[in-house]
């Protein structure tokens, strides 16, 4: 698969991960970080939005590193220095984060993925046995979700929760949404990467899968992202994103 991926860490001799890698063969994962979005909706750059006095990617990535993984992957946009900007010390401080431009982001997440899955592929670790999807937009991501998805031994482990869809102001519906942060075994994950087209993600191959291949996590807190103005307005209200 053709691709165009710009994959890289300035390593310094000196240099040091912040994080250690565990020896347990069963937590030999590493993470892809989707950072790529463009924000549209929400006019302006969500990854660089601020909670607990940082950028949102940097949040997130941190808290990727705290599952001590192999290696960490951070899908940005390309040409948006800001984002490239807020993760550099990250990336220089941490030799296993390798960001990796997405030079047609407008194409959305599916792609995102897919050069993501590329650069792993190129990394040529062959301990890494799963690999764990996050996003930066759902604010109340913690740890301990995480932490829960990694603990299960399946061939997918989904997060789980229920969205609420305002059709009209006196008719709401809710949908169980299947999908990030997600744990994929690797091979798998390499099998799917050539079906990962635009914007056609993961849930169709998810939701192919026989259950016994399948778990999920539940978190309802999950369902709280910012797309809109509106959910950012609320967001700070509720002193999840710093004012």
């Amino acid at each position: 698969m053709t691709s165009n991926v710009d994959t890289h860490n300035s390593i310094l001799p000196t240099k040091t991960p912040l994080y250690s890698v565990i020896e347990d063969d069963e937590q030999n994962h590493a993470v892809i970080v989707l950072a790529s979005g463009l924000s549209e909706r929400l006019g302006q750059s969500k990854q660089l939005l601020s909670k607990h006095g940082e950028p949102l990617v940097c949040y997130m990535t941190k808290m990727a590193l705290a599952t001590k993984p192999l290696a960490v992957i951070i899908v940005i946009p390309q040409d948006q220095t800001a984002i490239a900007d807020a993760i550099d010390d990250l990336v220089h401080q941490n030799t296993i984060i390798y960001s990796v431009a997405n030079l047609i982001p407008e194409t959305g997440m599916a792609h995102s993925l897919s050069l993501g899955i590329e650069a792993l592929i190129n990394l040529k670790m062959s301990l890494i046995n799963r690999v764990l999807i996050m996003g930066v937009d759902q604010l109340l991501l913690d740890s301990n979700h995480i932490i829960e998805l990694l603990a299960v031994k399946r061939t997918v482990v989904a997060s789980s929760y229920q969205c609420i869809e305002k059709a009209s102001s006196t008719n709401k519906s809710k949908s169980n949404i299947v999908g990030l942060p997600i744990v994929i075994n690797a091979e798998r994950l390499k099998q799917w990467q050539p079906l990962l087209l635009g914007d056609k993600g993961l849930r169709h191959l998810i939701r192919a899968l026989p259950s016994n291949q399948l778990s999920t996590v539940i978190n309802h807190q999950l369902s709280y992202d910012i797309d809109t103005p509106k959910q950012l307005l609320y967001a700070r209200q509720q002193h999840w994103l710093d004012a």
